[in-house]
């Protein structure tokens, strides 16, 4: 999904079943199995338009920083070439940082936006991780050439750094090569999908309170106002979002008790400005009421597929009329589907979080004017219920609500996560 109005033209995307390993936590530990696997397109030096050093013999370097380091080769095998000139840390990092335009930056403080490469190093399989913006290329020093994985998609047999004195030596080759590698990627970044905005839509407000229910508990009245939970909880979800993602916008449709009508939310949401390759998801929270009291629990509903409506700029093909119906339908597939993923996973999330304190009354389909009116992929969350008084306890109680929306959030960092570290579900050809 990337297309709303005026973006790219729709496509049916193969859905990926999609499960890449954390590089940034596990690739140190993983790397001596990944390497017996050889998981990966394998690259050569001479891809990139380097030339691999020739292996030789020579003894193993002292540790690093006084921490005894296990070899990760046998005593006769074929160790780094020393042979070519190499580069210090310092010298590497510098020249593998770049300055640019992407999202993933950090400010020097003089006015520069670069993103700074950075080193873990694991002295006991004598294993390294260098990142820059996002992207991370897993190394051994045991064996020329070695293997560097990058993203943990890309396998590379490029020279591999070594110990000298203490202190990581990188060949020449080694660091362009790399330094071209994370260029490519940080250039492919420029134009691959993401999620750049998420709207969060505290329902009712104003005039319109929702639901309205007075509970008596241990002779403590409490009193439960639909449009002041949503607002809570919505501004809970903001503040977990703005604090993840600084390089998206996150909205609400309202920050106060305030009243916009429903055509109002779709407006705004309909009119955040997105690039070509920038989408935006729509996340309505609401509490539920039932004249049956016994009824709690909560639930996430989607856009019902069943319902035809206009998704794209018919201006924007106005050369081209006879095929926007077929685009339009193109489009309604994608969000449709993609509305169900997030709310699978927001359902999914917040019954890991409560367990048996709130039941789950599973993901739905209806045709709600709040999501009709939002062309994007689009949810809404029923809470709980006002009417019952347990999940009244858990509305009102601010720790409890919290907990719910912490869920809510890691539902959504889970589509975000997965749509775009697959590209918005394409698969490349």
């Amino acid at each position: 999904m990337s297309n709303r109005t005026g973006r790219r033209l729709p496509s049916i995307r193969k859905l990926m079943d999609f499960s890449l390993m954390d590089f940034s936590s596990n690739c140190l530990l993983l790397f001596p199995l990944l390497l017996i696997l050889g998981i990966g397109q394998s690259l050569s030096a001479q891809t990139l338009g380097v030339a691999a050093a020739q292996p030789s013999t020579a003894t193993p370097s002292p540790p690093l920083n006084g921490v005894p380091v296990s070899p990760a080769f046998p005593p006769n095998a074929a160790l780094p070439s020393r042979g070519e000139p190499t580069l210090s840390l310092d010298e590497t990092l510098r020249q593998l940082s770049v300055s640019t335009g992407s999202t993933a930056v950090q400010s020097s403080g003089n006015g520069d936006t670069t993103n700074r490469a950075e080193l873990r190093w694991d002295p006991f399989f004598g294993t390294g991780v260098l990142s820059v913006a996002g992207h991370q290329a897993a190394f051994d020093t045991g064996g020329e050439p070695g293997l560097t994985i990058l993203d943990s998609r890309q396998i590379f047999s490029l020279p591999s750094p070594y110990l000298e004195d203490g202190a990581l030596r990188f060949p020449e080759t080694f660091v362009a090569a790399l330094k071209r590698a994370f260029d490519n990627s940080i250039e492919d970044d420029q134009t691959r999908l993401r999620i750049a905005a998420i709207i969060v839509d505290p329902g009712h407000g104003g005039k319109d309170t929702g639901a309205l229910r007075t509970h008596t508990v241990n002779g403590r009245t409490l009193n439960v106002v639909e449009k002041e939970v949503n607002l809570n909880a919505a501004k809970m979800l903001y503040a977990r979002l703005q604090a993840a993602y600084p390089d998206k916008r996150i909205l609400l449709t309202r920050n106060s008790d305030t009243f916009p009508s429903l055509e109002d939310r779709g407006v705004l949401a309909n009119s955040v400005p997105l690039k070509d390759n920038e989408a935006i998801v729509y996340i309505s929270i609401h509490a539920n009421s039932s004249f049956d009291k016994k009824s709690r629990g909560y639930e996430v509903y989607y856009l019902s597929p069943n319902l035809r409506r206009n998704v794209i700029d018919r201006d924007r093909y106005s050369d081209n009329i006879e095929i926007v119906p077929i685009l339009n339908d193109m489009m309604e597939e994608e969000y449709t589907t993609e509305s169900t993923m997030i709310a699978q996973s927001i359902e999914k999330r917040i019954g890991e979080a409560m367990g048996g304190s709130l039941p789950s009354r599973g993901v739905k389909a209806e045709n709600f004017a709040v999501v009709r009116n939002a062309r994007m992929p689009a949810v809404l969350v029923e809470l709980a219920f006002v009417s019952n008084e347990k999940d009244a306890l858990i509305l009102t109680d601010d720790a409890l609500l919290r907990k719910l929306t912490d869920a809510i959030y890691k539902g959504i960092t889970d589509y975000v996560g997965t749509f775009e570290g697959t590209g918005g579900f394409t698969v490349n050809p």
